[in-house]
């Protein structure tokens, strides 16, 4: 099972064709198109990603849209509630997460990969593998196991994230 992450980067804005399909992996079913919640110009990227996407992917690939740094509730810049009913216009799976400290981490994971399985489990993905489509080998026999972290497993407190 193939999943895409996109993450608005000041150079991303530039990408030529070429460079956008080598990000949409082919046969790719899923994707997470990220955000900085403390920078509206990174939310208001969204949308570009999500036509770039509509041209480039499978029709049917399960999005999610995610909020990251939400433990810099305080430079809150993009109002939850504006980024929840945009996804749920735009049949989006919606989480907000922080990747400094993993919270929510792994529940955007699961919301994504739960989506995924309901789709693939109702057959609404191009099982011809057609272009841009979820082939067979792409959906049969994959396993993804998803494993709690050690409980002594310490967190990195530094800013060198996203």
């Amino acid at each position: 099972m193939n999943l895409t992450l996109i993450q608005e980067q000041p150079l991303v804005s530039n990408l030529q064709q070429e460079q956008w399909k080598s990000m949409v992996k082919e046969g790719a079913v899923g994707a997470l198109v990220v955000y900085d919640i403390s920078n509206s110009d990174s939310y208001e990227s969204v949308s570009r990603w999500l036509t770039e996407m509509k041209d480039h992917a499978d029709a049917n690939i399960v999005i999610a849209l995610v909020g990251n740094k939400s433990d810099l509730e305080h430079l809150r810049a993009v109002p939850t509630e504006e980024a929840k009913n945009f996804a749920a216009e735009n049949n989006l799976v919606f989480t907000e997460a922080s990747a400094l400290n993993a919270e929510n981490v792994e529940l955007t994971f699961h919301q994504l990969i739960k989506s995924i399985y309901e789709m693939v489990s109702n057959r609404k993905f191009d099982m011809d593998g057609g272009e841009g489509g979820a082939n067979n080998n792409n959906l049969k026999g994959n396993t993804i196991t998803l494993t709690p972290a050690p409980k002594d497993q310490k967190i990195s407190k530094g800013s060198n994230c996203c």
